[in-house]
């Protein structure tokens, strides 16, 4: 990578290390070395075991659960921030909280933009991350926002499948716009599947809109919590007469019994990336998953960023 007047240096939280050394990899580069002081009651204190004063810096961290993973990338930025550093970049591959965008019932936080708040107070000047669950998000941060679209990696595999007869589905109401991306794109007919929610987390009646009968249908979204909406989503397309089913999603969250609904679904493949790290307990079923990396894209937008280079190519839609 071409150096200026000022060094690049690009360093990873904990959790999200195995991602930070692909994406250092697809740079040429090293990471940046740190460490994370844990005391007895919990509290964690991280610290650079090397010097960034003058350097554009890129912490890569994505904000899943628990908690603690947020406020590490936090103190990360703040202690680059006291020591110096020309710019602090937080690379958030998965951005939490981005559910909560808006107040959808009384009496409720906006989390997204309290995040967006806490990102700014701790010192950061710029973020990249992937696929927003609301693309206004963007709009709560009073500094720039790379916001990367997962389809650079997610549509060349649809099109080396060559899957014929195929159509792309929104899992609800929406996702309509990130569906008819992919089906405008791959030039196929877009369904979309109408759901009523009991609660949260909890999927009541669905159907579908759009010709399923004979087509091979591939369920896209940018995120999976408890799989409820995509497995139920995908029962009901094969009993409308779809061929096949298949899903695509970026953040695989998984909480509660999301392997178990997926593994005993009617899905034939599920596709992920590596924004967040599917689990690693050998008795969870994950035949499958595929998963694809977001490592090289999120590589090429930190080395333009870095050069001043404009990104607008790396965006398919």
């Amino acid at each position: 990578m071409e150096q200026h007047d000022h060094k690049f240096k690009i360093f990873s939280c904990r959790n999200s290390r195995y991602l930070a050394e692909k994406i250092a990899k697809n740079l040429e580069t090293t990471l940046g070395q740190s460490e994370v002081t844990v005391f007895s009651d919990g509290e964690f204190q991280p610290a650079f075991t090397e010097s960034v004063r003058g350097a554009t810096i890129f912490i890569v961290q994505s904000t899943f659960p628990p908690t603690e993973n947020l406020f590490e990338l936090l103190l990360m930025i703040d202690a680059a921030r006291r020591a110096s550093a020309y710019k602090v970049i937080a690379v958030m591959p998965y951005f939490g909280w981005a559910r909560q965008d808006r107040k959808d019932r009384p009496r409720v936080s906006i989390g997204a933009k309290l995040v967006a708040n806490l990102l700014h107070a701790a010192g950061c000047d710029r973020v990249m991350t992937c696929d927003l669950h609301a693309d206004q998000i963007q709009g709560f941060f009073d500094f720039p926002v790379d916001h990367i679209y997962a389809s650079s990696v997610f549509l060349p595999y649809l099109r080396d499948l060559k899957i014929d007869n195929l159509s792309i589905a929104s899992p609800d109401m929406g996702g309509a716009k990130r569906a008819n991306a992919y089906s405008r794109i791959l030039e196929v007919p877009m369904i979309i599947c109408h759901k009523s929610r009991e609660r949260a987390n909890v999927v009541g009646s669905m159907t579908a809109i759009g010709d399923v009968e004979g087509r091979n249908v591939v369920i896209v979204d940018d995120m999976v919590d408890t799989a409820g909406t995509i497995t139920k989503c995908a029962d009901m397309l094969l009993e409308k007469g779809a061929l096949s089913v298949r899903a695509v999603a970026t953040h695989a969250v998984l909480s509660g019994n999301a392997y178990e609904r997926i593994a005993k679904s009617s899905l034939q493949e599920f596709i992920v990336t590596d924004t967040i790290p599917l689990s690693s307990d050998p008795n969870i079923d994950k035949s499958k998953f595929t998963v694809l990396s977001v490592a090289k894209t999120f590589a090429d937008v930190i080395e333009k960023v870095y050069n001043f280079q404009p990104i607008s190519d790396t965006f398919v839609f």
